[in-house]
């Protein structure tokens, strides 16, 4: 019997890592979003989206092309924007450019908030009130493969 679906909100900086790079965990995270597992459920921000694309254009212009080819491959669910209460809601738990990604997280319902944001993200992990568990893309990939390699044993 399949277990439930696991929701994992990714930040950003772990989209863009794996899709210009050829080996690391956020590109294996994103590897296994494009093989449409039953059990994993990927899900971002629409405020992250425009992070991606706002920086794309500023600093690799020659790679949007590859991200419209390979972004609708990962079949992320994208929430839209936090409400102005969500937002406010957060607002003194981070900087103020990570609160959007927070919101999203809780309001996408995540199970995980995956991140490779040390800086901003750290102190909140520690604090562990939110409804979602906020990992890097290595500890995500500890946590989920047991998962993913025991759903595609034998019964």
């Amino acid at each position: 019997m399949a277990k439930r679906e696991v929701r994992v909100f990714l930040d950003s900086n772990v989209i863009l890592s794996g899709l210009f790079s050829d080996t690391g965990p956020p590109r294996i995270i994103l590897d296994l979003l494009s093989l449409n597992l039953p059990m994993l459920h990927a899900v971002t921000g629409r405020y992250n989206i425009i992070e991606i694309e706002r920086n794309l254009k500023k600093k690799m212009p020659t790679a949007i092309s590859v991200y419209k080819e390979y972004f609708p491959k990962l079949n992320l669910e994208i929430i839209p924007m936090p409400s102005a209460t969500i937002i406010k809601n957060f607002s003194e738990h981070t900087s103020d450019k990570d609160v959007p990604v927070l919101a999203s997280a809780f309001t996408g319902k995540a199970d995980f908030l995956v991140t490779g944001d040390k800086r901003d993200f750290t102190k909140l992990r520690i604090k562990s009130r939110y409804p979602f568990k906020i990992v890097n893309p290595s500890e995500f990939l500890e946590i989920i493969m047991p998962e993913i390699l025991k759903a595609a044993g034998p019964d």
